[in-house]
């Protein structure tokens, strides 16, 4: 099985290729206000390193937080939409060790069908100007 894993809650993001429980690839880099932008062309670059596509992925983790409201919403609104559009599981985790929970979750077969992200806190959402 191939996986992919995505950690976006923090200023660098991560993401891990694993093939059963064998990380074939990792890659983090610093995405501050640019993890929209970047994400996609990242998670490409990625599965070329590893000379796979997104066709071969198997199951999607995340790591849901708690952590930053913006990229918690970027990080797993790209893995649901991924997950969806390949037909494939997601599931989450927030603990320590969310990597060896996300695969096997995964190696389990469980699927969320769509993953929440879990702030830790309520969103501070700045009020609108009158």
């Amino acid at each position: 099985m191939l996986n992919l894993l995505i950690r976006t809650d923090q200023l660098v993001a991560e993401l891990y290729l694993f093939s059963d429980t064998k990380c074939l690839a990792e890659y983090s880099w610093n995405a501050e206000r640019r993890l929209a932008e970047t994400i996609n062309i990242e998670i490409d670059r990625l599965l070329s390193k590893a000379g796979k596509k997104l066709g071969d992925l198997n199951g999607i983790g995340v790591y849901s937080g708690p952590g930053s409201f913006t990229s918690l919403r970027i990080g797993l609104s790209t893995a649901n939409a991924l997950a969806l559009g390949l037909g494939i599981p997601i599931v989450q985790s927030n603990d320590e060790d969310w990597k060896e929970q996300a695969i096997d979750l995964l190696e389990k077969g469980q699927d969320k069908h769509i993953v929440l992200p879990e702030y830790g806190a309520p969103a501070r959402i700045t009020l609108p100007r009158k």
